[in-house]
Formats: C-alpha cells, structure tokens, sequence
C-alpha cells in the first residue's frame, strides 16, 4: 500500500475533537494568538476582579459575629486591603519589568532564592490556581441561587458542569477564550459600577437604599479583648480575598502583545484600580444599606423553603435595595455578577497551564504538561486542572464560605516569597553597579515594603484560618513539593544513566528479521514482504503453535503458496505466544553473538472506536514483553481494514449484527481532486 504525500496546505481531517475545540492551527500563527491589553485584561484579571463580589461580603460576615457595633470598623479593615493591594500591584509591576518570561514567583524564587524556595511558591501557586476555579465557579453559583433559589438543591451539579464548559472554552485557544470572556468582564466592572453610583445619588438625595437584611438582629458573641482582635484580623483575612490573582499577569506576560513588559504592566495597573473602585465602593454601599446575615434570614426574607435556600449575597441585596427585586437591572447585576464569577476561573485556567509548561521545562512536571495542543495551548495543564477543581468542588459540596478557608493560604505564599525574592534580585544589581540607581532604590523599596505586608497577612491568616479548614492547605503544598522534587530527581536520575559516556560500546553485528505467523493472512504477507524488501542478512517466519490443527494448516498453506522463507514453528505446551519466541531469540544470540533481531509484527488499522476493543490486544502484549529482549528491534506493520476509510470521510462497515455485515465497502462516487492533491490507494480490505 502505497501514499503518496498530501499537499503541505491540505488540512486534518476533522474529528469529533476538532468539532469541539476547533481546527489544529499551525505553529506558525502562535504570534496570532498574542493578546492586545483590552483583551488581556479579562482573561488574566477576571480572577482579582471577580474577588469583589465575594471579598466585601465575607468581611463583613466575620465582622458581625462580634455584633453590629464591630461594623464600625469595616471601613478601616477595608481601607487596610485597599493598601495591601495597592502595594502588591506595585511589587508586581516591579516583577514584570525584571522577569518577564512568565515564570513569575515561582522564576523570582527559584533564581534568588533557591530550588527549594522556588518549589514552595510552585505548590502554593497550584494549589491557589486550583482553589481559584473552586472558589469562582461556587460563588458564580452562589449568585444564580440568589436570583433563582429553586436551583439550590442543584449546586454542585451546576458547579461541576460549568467547569466542564470553561475547559471546552479554554481548549479552543487563548485568543477565543478570551474573546469569550471580555463581554461578561466589562458588563461587570460597568454593571457594579453603575448599582454604586444610583446607590449613592439616591442616599445623596435623601432615599439611601436598604437591604433586605438590614432589620435582622444579630446575635453577637461575648468577646475579650484577645478575640476582638483576633476577629479583626480574621475580617482582614477573608477580605484579603480580594488581592488573589494578581500574580497571574505576571505568569502570562508571555501572552501579551509587543511591547510585552509595557502592556503588561500597563494592564495590571488598569487591574489593580478597578478592583480597588469596586471593592471600596461595594463595602461603603454595603454598610450604608445595613447588610446583615441572621441564622434566620431566610424566614424573615419570605422564603417558604428555608432549609434549600440560603441568604442572599450581598451583591444580591444591594442590588435589590437599588433597583427593585424583580427589575431588569438587578437581573443584569446578578447575570453580570455570575457570569464574571464563573469566568474568574479562566485566570487560573491560563495561570496554571503557563506554571505548569515551565516546571515541566525544568524537569519538576511531566513532560507532557509543557506540549502544546492543536490549538496552541497547553491542553494537558487544563485538564489536569478541570479534573482537579471539579473533585474539590465535589467534596466540599460547593459551598463558598468553606471552600475560601482553603483559598488564599497559597496566594500569600507565594507573594511573600516572590516579593522577598525581588529584594535580593535589586540588591544583586546595587551590587553589580548596575545603571539607574534609583530606579533599582524605588523597586527595592516598594519590594520590601510588599515582602513585610504580605508576610504579615501569611502569618495573619495562617493563625485565624487554620482551624477553619486552612490545615488541609499546609498538608497538600508539603506533598505537592515533595512530588516536584522528586520528578526532578526522577529525570536527573535517568539522563544520567542514558548520557554517552566512554564506557559504553555499541557494536551490534549480524542483522535476522523474524516474521511472526499466526495464519496465513494478507497481514502476515504485508508483514513478509516488508522484511524482504528490507534486505537483512538472513529472514524467516515464526509460528508459535498453540493448536496442533491450526499449525498443520498454516504449514500446508505455507508450502502450497511457496513461499521461499523458511517457516520455523515453536511449541508451547502452556499456550503462551511471549516466552517461546523470546527463549528462541535469545538462544539465537547466544550462538550468533550481538546479532541485531527485528521482529515484524501486523498491527490494524481500525476506523471505529468499538474496533479497538477486538484488535491488537495479544500483539501489544508480545511487544511489551519482547521490548524487554536486549538486541531485539520491533517493527509494526500497519493494515488498514475497511473501517479505516472513516478517515478518508468514506464509508466503512456497519456495526457488527446490521445488514451490511461482512460485505466489503463499496466504491464511493467522489468529484475529481486537483492534481496537486491527488493521492493514489490500492484497495487492501475488499
């Protein structure tokens, strides 16, 4: 059977793969899928936008757990993040221009600070990317049950499926998920943005808004003095929310535009002053409407079912307060609100894939997660992570305010880490007399300042969040790292044993081709015939006889067809095809020395996925084991039966029982193709 090439323009067949992802799209259009900034901001910053719609509302939790007198407080535990996370977009713009590979902390860490270093910010920033679709995905959610409670007892189900569809979404490319995303992203910023705004004219014009909550009692808790701070704290903790991924512009600098490091830096900064507008403007809105959680919310909103419906989230309530609960506006805040929460995952999904092709680059990942897939993408990173979030989501039943007790453990880490690791990067270039000093002075001082923030918010939440749930966090990174390192060592240890050195001799002599029989068959022909034409210095044909009556047959059609390979026949009492065939190869060996045996083997070609189920079992059992002869070549012979046709867009046979069965395929009238694109078959299955 012969081919001749196809035309290099001619594309892939299409698949049922191709239909859901799209058309493999070549190497050479990767500079295509750069991201100009305003697309790149929702796909990198759709996580640190979203956290506002979650952030605001889990401070404000823990602060009424002290009672309504601790609300007082919130615009200074919400000004304390705001700062936070201004000098953390800072620290970053600083990290950008140094190290815009798109390694991130985990290249600053690994560079100043060492393997190990480098290795902790790497599980921190996977388990973090992992949480961050956990978390998005349930308080995307979260905000459906609030406009549609009836969809409660549904939660996980919704959550699950809607990570099934941002992996198809991701799978396509950078540049259409992007694309994708963009619209939901800027209806939020804007939604959020105009619900501040009529909130605060018409509390300027005498009729403030209140929400549902607001006349709820709070039953507060006996504080001392110790727990009053401790509960502070724990509100700046969840309110810390909002700063988590900021890091992922930094790993994706890769995928901007040229001038990358400006664009970059440009659309972090664009980021980090959204999110401080919308995350002040919903916790000044939120206190002024008088937004409580009560055990007995529920009963007082009017719900007749209240064990199936939770409260409402607070975007939810102050969007009621403002526009009226059946209004289309409140329907658009909540449907922008879900759709950029769901979406927030898309940061993780491009976060994650970028990480792991780099720690697969340094040897500390599989291999496979730096492959890119037919769409330019690192495809396995993103099923990797859809698997991995879809499980936690599973576990933890989908419940927000479980699920972001886990969640920004990882996030501090590595930024304290990275920022730490940045301060000794600029002090490396006072060192070395670099030019622009104080350029370097001002990086060095925004990185220390951010290294001590962010390692005191570590500290922070590890004490108030670790009985909570955090715990688990501290199990998995430790587990994570001991996992990097020891791929890594895995595959020093393996180049090591396969690098040439002047120890080792290869000189192979002789060259015996095997033709293994089992009936006489076109394959084994096939099979025959590409041995001979191979020319080696001697051929024959094995027959492992497992059936006296099968083997007296072959023998005779052998010598009737007469064929002039001599055809040689192993017993094997126990009925196995492996072991005789290896005895006699390495008897033959031994009596020739380094001989060179290739073994030639039929394998089918099939066009059916049922087909795979009946062919090439026993065969692929005899390769694996013959793989583990020293000095044996193996040599697969394809046959293309008729259903291989399929993908040649042809048709094939029927499942086995239909009508058609057994009879050959027919000839399909096709219109003529261009030269240049013709291709010659000859039919091998009729």
């Amino acid at each position: 059977m012969t081919d001749e090439p196809l035309a290099d323009d001619t594309p892939p067949e299409r698949t049922a793969k191709h239909w859901l992802i799209g058309d493999p799209l070549p190497s050479d259009r990767l500079d295509e899928q750069l991201l100009p900034k305003h697309l790149a901001l929702p796909i990198f910053a759709s996580d640190p936008l979203s956290s506002v719609a979650y952030a605001p509302q889990e401070l404000l939790m823990i602060l009424l757990v002290g009672g309504l007198g601790l609300l007082a407080y919130g615009p200074w535990v919400a000004l304390a993040v705001v700062v936070l996370l201004t000098v953390v977009v800072l620290s970053y713009r600083q990290l950008i221009k140094a190290y815009p590979s798109g390694g991130g902390d985990y290249e600053v860490a690994s560079r100043n600070l060492g393997e190990k270093a480098g290795l902790v910010v790497a599980s921190a920033l996977l388990v973090d990317y992992v949480m961050t679709v956990a978390v998005s995905v349930a308080s995307g959610v979260d905000n459906i049950i609030s406009a549609v409670p009836g969809l409660n007892p549904f939660r996980v189900e919704i959550a699950v499926g809607f990570i099934v569809v941002l992996a198809a979404i991701n799978l396509r490319g950078v540049r259409e998920s992007s694309t994708a995303f963009a619209i939901p992203t800027y209806l939020f910023i804007g939604s959020i943005a105009i619900m501040i705004v009529a909130f605060l004219v018409r509390a300027a014009l005498g009729d403030a808004p209140v929400a549902e909550s607001a006349r709820f009692g709070v039953q507060a808790e006996s504080l001392t003095q110790a727990a009053f701070v401790l509960l502070l704290l724990r509100a700046f903790a969840s309110g810390c929310a909002a700063l988590t991924g900021v890091e992922a512009i930094s790993n994706g600098v890769p995928a901007f535009r040229r001038p990358k490091i400006r664009n970059a830096q440009r659309t972090l900064m664009a980021m980090g002053a959204t999110a401080i507008v919308l995350f002040s403007g919903l916790v000044v809105v939120a206190l002024m409407s008088g937004v409580h959680y009560a055990e007995d919310a529920c009963h007082l909103i009017g719900f007749a079912d209240c064990e199936s419906t939770p409260q409402r989230s607070l975007i939810a309530q102050i969007a009621s307060a403002t526009f009226g609960n059946d209004s289309i506006p409140f329907f658009v805040v909540q449907a922008a609100t879900a759709a950029v929460l769901l979406l927030a995952a898309n940061t993780a999904f491009n976060g994650f894939p970028l990480l792991g092709s780099v720690l697969a680059t340094d040897r500390y990942a599989p291999k496979s997660l730096a492959t890119r897939g037919d769409r330019l993408i690192f495809s396995n990173g993103v099923i990797a992570l859809s698997i991995t979030a879809a499980v936690i989501l599973v576990a933890f039943r989908a419940d927000v305010t479980a699920l972001i007790q886990l969640y920004i453990i990882g996030v501090f880490t590595s930024f304290t880490i990275g920022q730490t690791g940045m301060v000794r990067h600029w002090r490396r270039e006072l060192r070395a007399g670099a030019g622009d000093r104080p350029a370097i002075f001002r990086g060095l001082a925004i990185n220390a300042v951010g290294a001590i923030m962010t390692m005191t918010v570590l500290l922070v939440v590890t004490v108030t969040k670790f009985t909570h749930g955090a715990w688990i966090v501290f199990v998995v990174m430790p587990v994570l790292w001991l996992l990097m390192l020891g791929v890594n060592r895995y595959y020093r240890d393996v180049d090591k044993e396969i690098e040439v050195d002047p120890r080792e001799r290869f000189g192979s002599r002789g060259d015996h081709a095997i033709v293994l029989v089992g009936r006489m068959q076109k394959p084994v022909l096939k099979a025959l015939d590409y041995a001979i034409a191979a020319r080696h210095d001697s051929i024959e044909a094995v027959h492992v006889s497992i059936d006296d009556d099968a083997t007296t047959r072959l023998e005779s059609e052998w010598s009737a067809m007469n064929i002039k390979v001599p055809l040689r026949v192993l017993q094997s009492p126990y009925r196995d095809i492996s072991l005789p065939l290896i005895t006699y190869i390495k008897q033959r060996r031994s009596e020739h020395g380094s001989e060179v045996v290739t073994v030639y083997t039929p394998h089918y070609i099939v066009g059916h996925w049922w087909e795979t189920f009946l062919h090439n079992h026993t065969a692929s059992r005899i390769r694996h084991k013959l793989a583990l002869v020293h000095g044996v070549v193996i040599a697969l012979v394809p046959w293309l039966l008729d259903s291989s046709t399929l993908i040649y867009g042809r048709r094939s046979r029927p499942l086995p029982g239909q009508d058609r069965r057994g009879e050959p395929v027919r000839p399909v009238t096709r219109k003529p193709i261009a030269p240049a694109k013709r291709r010659t078959r000859s039919r091998t299955g009729a």
